[in-house]
């Protein structure tokens, strides 16, 4: 139930956003590990079994870790509710990001693209608002606005994966249709550029050349074929490690 234990987590779970946790000060560490964990384990809870059922009392079970701050069993719970208290993460942003992953557990296709827009925002924005509150950040629309393109961009990686699982991924899959989310993804990228505390941003340092690779090209998507080369990784990272700038 450590800081060690989140961080093995993470790496092992999530190496892009340990990497851009690693670039950060060592204080926003401390608190961005046990987030980055917390979030992995819920993530990870709709695909540990193929009955939903099971996969809800799991989102369930977090559910209440939140809502009930005593010693569980879990080497990440602790060190997460240390997070909440000491950084005044907001209860119900946690809870949205939680109840969101029911989709993911019952598989149904997205209603429409608002249902789609919506469950983007509650988990990717979610996330990225927790951790700008977590290293002192004060501006929600824009954490929303940059964690939706990071997790748009993060969830058209999964698209070829989620097809072999059997899902149907995306609203509507026509090229014109996911060029436009490209599109919105890039603006809201650019809608809050520089109004997110560094830390935090960082981990949506590959957001904006993912989604450019999908505008000028939506079949990289159903094909697999979305990522940065090893040097575009690494040099991006530094230059917003450096200039705080996406």
């Amino acid at each position: 139930m450590s800081l060690a234990a989140c961080a093995g987590i993470v790496e092992r779970g999530d190496p892009d956003r340990f990497a851009a946790v690693m670039a950060a000060p060592p204080a926003a560490r401390a608190r961005l590990l046990p987030l980055y964990a917390f979030n992995l384990e819920v993530a990870r809870a709709p695909w540990v079994s193929k009955e939903p059922m099971i996969a809800e009392m799991r989102l369930q079970w977090w559910r209440d870790v939140v809502a009930e701050p005593v010693a569980r069993a879990h080497e990440v719970a602790a060190p997460f509710h240390a997070v909440i208290r000491e950084a005044g993460l907001p209860l119900p942003v946690i809870d949205r990001l939680i109840a969101a992953r029911l989709h993911d557990a019952w598989g149904e296709p997205f209603a429409d693209g608002p249902a789609f827009e919506a469950y983007l925002d509650d988990t990717a924005g979610g996330l990225m608002w927790l951790a700008a509150v977590a290293c002192g950040g004060h501006d929600e629309a824009a954490a929303r606005a940059l964690g939706w393109a990071s997790g748009l961009a993060n969830y058209l990686r999964a698209v070829p994966e989620l097809e072999a699982r059997g899902r149907m991924p995306l609203p509507d899959g026509r090229a014109s249709a996911v060029q436009a989310l490209a599109t919105e993804g890039l603006a809201r990228l650019d809608a809050a550029r520089g109004r997110v505390p560094k830390a935090a941003a960082l981990a949506a340092w590959q957001a904006r050349g993912l989604l450019r690779q999908v505008l000028a090209d939506p079949g990289v998507v159903a094909g697999g074929r979305m990522g940065l080369s090893e040097f575009s990784r690494r040099g991006g990272l530094l230059w917003v490690s450096v200039t705080g700038r996406l």
